[in-house]
């Protein structure tokens, strides 16, 4: 194949299989509905199966779903008629994945699950199928055409099959409220779970607090930001409640400024007062430490003051979530 029909071809598989997703839409109904209260009101947990590609499917709707707030279990079809069913508890709904709906071993599977009592739910492609006509209630996932260009490789199905597995988990959040801090709990590591649960005082804590006053000269000043090695220091006042912040480059500026007026000032004259910018951006220490990365990146600087009920707590830099993996 030469380059042009290469990207023809991968082309016309992406958009085949949007126009099949889209497709999707037309079978959200009442049934849908039936599935979701279903599964909220289940006393068990929700145990899917499926046989070949529907398997993995099956198997990716389950992790979905558990870290989202629905427990679930994954059972394949194969090993369940070989002793796996075992794992179906009394209360348990059980969704099965399939295409065609007719494979051996679902057809083996259904009768066992029915003799059980378990309510079964078909997520099918064929609505006329024994899966669909023998579950209690019916997902259909049914796609004109595989993108395959032989019509016969799960492609299109597949694909089908997990935005409607989606749908459920995002369906079934929304009814539980299921929020940040429910997510955060479940996904407790990684950088996807330190930017839900870690907070600015997670980060701070083992950081020095370099202050000084509004009278304290330039030597204090240089020594404070050197011996703390944050690169700033809190100008605060008796209350310890923060007036201004110096920075590195406030000191650079102040002398380059010195050095180049007419009138040069003795530095030895030179106090906090003269070198801090005044009321800077501040964090409380129970926000986010992401919420931070946020006000360092919009307002273009290195560090952040904290606070505690308006009293100075610290100061976050960047280097602290660099070093957390939150950027």
């Amino acid at each position: 194949m030469k380059t042009f029909d290469i990207i023809s071809a991968a082309k016309k598989t992406i958009l085949q299989q949007a126009d099949s997703i889209k497709g999707l839409a037309t079978y959200i109904n009442e049934d849908f509905s039936a599935v979701i209260q279903l599964i909220l009101n289940c006393k068990g947990r929700l145990v899917i199966s499926g046989i070949g590609k529907s398997a993995i499917v099956a198997q990716k709707i389950v992790a979905t779903l558990n870290s989202t707030g629905t427990p679930s279990l994954f059972m394949h079809a194969a090993d369940a008629i070989h002793g796996d069913i075992g794992m179906v508890q009394q209360n348990d709904v059980v969704m099965i994945i399939s295409k065609s709906g007719d494979s051996p071993e679902i057809k083996v599977l259904v009768p066992l699950l029915k003799n059980f009592g378990n309510i079964i739910i078909a997520m099918a492609g064929q609505t006329k199928s024994f899966l669909a006509l023998q579950a209690d209630m019916v997902l259909n996932t049914t796609v004109e055409e595989e993108a395959c260009p032989n019509n016969l490789a799960p492609t299109t199905s597949t694909t089908a099959q997990i935005v409607m597995g989606d749908a459920l988990a995002i369906c079934l959040m929304e009814c539980k409220g299921f929020g940040a801090d429910d997510f955060a709990k479940f996904h407790p590591g990684g950088t996807l779970g330190k930017k839900l649960y870690l907070r600015v005082s997670d980060l701070i804590v083992h950081n020095e607090k370099p202050k000084v006053s509004l009278t304290n000269g330039l030597k204090d000043v240089i020594i404070e930001i050197t011996k703390n090695r944050l690169g700033a220091a809190a100008v605060v006042d008796n209350n310890n409640k923060v007036l201004g912040i110096i920075t590195d480059g406030d000191l650079r500026r102040m002398l380059e400024k010195n050095t180049s007026s007419a009138m040069h000032t003795s530095l030895n004259d030179v106090t906090a007062n003269d070198i801090m910018t005044p009321d800077p951006k501040k964090i409380n220490c129970e926000d986010l430490a992401v919420d931070a990365l946020d006000v360092m990146r919009k307002n273009n600087i290195n560090q952040l003051v904290v606070t505690d009920n308006n009293q100075y707590a610290g100061i976050i830099h960047l280097h602290d979530l660099v070093r957390e993996g939150i950027i």
